[in-house]
């Protein structure tokens, strides 16, 4: 079954342009080295599923007719970016910046990147109205093709990712000895995250 040119240029625009999962693998590799922002890569990569098995099965369709549903969702995410937001403003180690830690907080690093992606209700509209677009009735059932595109997608989305993630952790050596800069750039993502969970919070249905 092929793939057409005008879905893998669409996918890859789309995953490209940084978002919420993009500024947390980019924030991880930067404070936590390369192999904590695979996780992170990993943990935004597996928040998508939901999204894209609710829009195959067509679960986002209830979603979008329910505001309720719809608001509630949208609230629950808006609230987690803020808490990743002050815990990294307060410093508590949300993304601390402790290489020795890595390994032991993967898991809570892939977590926290799966939250993020399934708490965000508009992926869900938002592949409602994408994957349609690119499923042929003359070729195999649509079932089929949502789900081969679905893969598709994940696994570019996973590969732009972890490229952020390691040209992240790239700079991070410019940064791991200077505490001002540590700082700043903690304080910088804080803001980047409570302006995105307020964005989220502020959107309509």
């Amino acid at each position: 079954m092929p793939i057409s040119t005008e879905f893998l240029l669409t996918s890859l625009v789309v995953v490209l342009v940084p978002g919420t999962g993009v500024i947390y693998t980019v924030s991880t590799g930067l404070f936590r080295g390369w192999s904590a922002s695979m996780a992170a890569a990993l943990g935004c990569t597996i928040g998508i599923v939901p999204h894209l098995l609710a829009s195959v099965l067509g679960l986002s369709a209830i979603l979008h007719m329910s505001a309720v549903a719809f608001q509630a969702v949208k609230l629950a995410g808006a609230l987690y970016l803020l808490y990743l937001a002050w815990g990294m403003w307060r410093d508590t180690g949300v993304l601390a910046f402790d290489a020795q830690t890595t390994r032991k907080g993967a898991g809570r690093i892939i977590v926290r990147g799966l939250l993020i992606n399934i708490l965000n209700p508009k992926l869900s509209i938002f592949f409602l109205a994408f994957l349609p677009l690119f499923v042929s009735p003359d070729a195999a059932p649509p079932m089929l093709q949502m789900l081969l595109l679905s893969g598709v997608f994940m696994a570019m989305t996973l590969g732009i990712f972890i490229v952020y993630g390691i040209c992240a952790n790239g700079v991070r050596a410019y940064v791991i000895n200077s505490p001002k800069a540590i700082f700043r750039l903690q304080r910088s993502f804080a803001l980047i995250f409570a302006a995105l969970g307020a964005k989220l919070a502020m959107t309509e249905q």
